[in-house]
């Protein structure tokens, strides 16, 4: 412990301003005129210098869903066919356990991508009406 050193610039004295000329004094770095060079001076946040500001450029009406929108990922024929076997239950845990669904809370819609050759039974996944009729068509179920 008694080996350990601060980098050389991290302890760098306090620069006190208004003593003297020689350092940082009379305008103490803030200029010779205008409103900043002032105390108290300065403009308040978002000011724009007399153009509309953005907060007042934007358009701030109506109500968004985009906080509560339900996203799915898509989960296609194939893919089931290759990592499922006859007579399994394709949900939710199992797409996670088989690396098909990202993520804690997310939800799947089953795609008529590619062919279905086992029968599956699905539960509680949300599909396209194709993806439906290939299922039915491969003598799968749907609960």
């Amino acid at each position: 412990m008694g080996q350990i050193k601060a980098p050389v610039g991290a302890k760098t004295k306090k620069t006190i301003v208004g003593r003297g000329v020689g350092s940082k004094g009379r305008t103490c770095g803030r200029g010779d005129k205008g409103q900043n060079s002032r105390s108290g001076g300065g403009v308040r946040p978002g000011f724009e210098g007399g153009q509309m500001p953005l907060y007042r450029r934007i358009a701030r009406r109506g109500f968004s869903n985009h906080p509560f929108k339900e996203v799915y990922q898509p989960v296609s024929l194939d893919a089931i066919s290759d990592r499922f076997e006859d007579g399994d239950v394709v949900n939710v845990e199992t797409l996670q356990e088989k690396n098909l669904l990202k993520g804690l809370n997310t939800k799947a819609k089953v795609l008529a991508n590619g062919s279905l050759t086992k029968k599956v039974i699905f539960e509680g996944l949300k599909m396209s009406a194709n993806a439906v009729k290939l299922i039915e068509e491969a003598g799968g179920q749907i609960r």
